[in-house]
């Protein structure tokens, strides 16, 4: 086990995809400048199961790009090997019925690991504040099964080594977080049956609802059901990267956490809290 002034990001992007801003080179320069002794890329995966080659620009990197931005990355990890562990990654949309499309456009390449996020809801962005405009409470709390029961197939795919932002749903709507529903629990254990990582992700500071995605609760429902954790700060600008990586730290101390984790050639790497 590593100890603990290991220091990691797994989640960061660049402006390939569109709406973050700064390239790959900037981002791990960042990283060095902050002491960090690994710096995982992960930008947002192309629309694989889309005709066109880039379904929307300002959201995720045209599928004709995507080997353009493997080969980078892997240059750049030989380049700075000898100053930080360059980790290659991709942020994963999860669409249930396009996994299988999604596993065939990953296969190919080197990935030291790929994180699941849901983005959509019904065919809403979870980002879409307006979505929740004139809903009843029933129909509040289906949207969120909804939302869960994605992460729990995500879980279930085999796809993904890390989950991420799992409550981030919250973001330009803190309410969701106060909607009671028995299934934020099921899908943690599920989680955890599956061995499937979560991260911390400190970009929910940048969004209305403020703090990290997940909440408190649901890392305190992680630790009892087994769920490794890891840190993403989710960069799209090059001075958020490792973004209060030592307060996220100490707070999963608080709750009880032991060690947390980061992914190198899909292998799991423990370091201690």
């Amino acid at each position: 086990m590593l100890n603990s002034n290991h220091k990691f990001d797994l989640h960061t992007h660049h402006d390939r995809c569109g709406h973050a801003r700064g390239q790959l080179r900037e981002y791990i320069e960042a990283a060095i400048e902050r002491g960090l002794n690994v710096i995982g890329i992960a930008d947002h995966s192309p629309y694989f199961s889309s005709e066109e080659d880039q379904l929307h620009p300002n959201i995720a990197m045209a599928k004709s790009m995507f080997p353009v931005y493997v080969n980078e990355v892997l240059e750049l990890k030989q380049i700075y090997s000898e100053k930080i562990d360059v980790l290659l990654g991709v942020e994963s949309d999860f669409f249930p019925e396009s996994v299988e499309i999604y596993r065939s456009c990953f296969e190919p390449y080197p990935f030291d690991y790929i994180i699941g996020s849901v983005h959509n809801v019904d065919g809403v962005s979870i980002f879409n504040k307006n979505r929740w405009n004139g809903l009843t409470e029933k129909e509040k709390i289906k949207t969120k099964e909804n939302y869960y029961s994605l992460i729990e197939q995500s879980a279930r795919s085999g796809l993904f080594q890390i989950l991420g932002h799992i409550d981030a749903m919250k973001g330009f709507y803190p309410a969701f977080s106060s909607i009671q529903t028995d299934a934020v629990e099921h899908t943690i254990k599920v989680i955890g049956e599956n061995d499937i990582a979560i991260e911390i992700n400190t970009s929910g500071k940048t969004k209305d609802v403020g703090g990290w995605y997940p909440s408190d609760d649901i890392l305190e429902m992680a630790l009892h059901y087994g769920v490794k954790v890891t840190f993403g700060s989710d960069a799209h600008d090059a001075y958020r990267v490792g973004d209060e990586f030592e307060l996220v730290q100490h707070r999963l101390k608080e709750i009880g956490f032991k060690e947390w984790v980061y992914f190198k050639n899909k292998e799991r790497m423990m370091v201690r809290i």
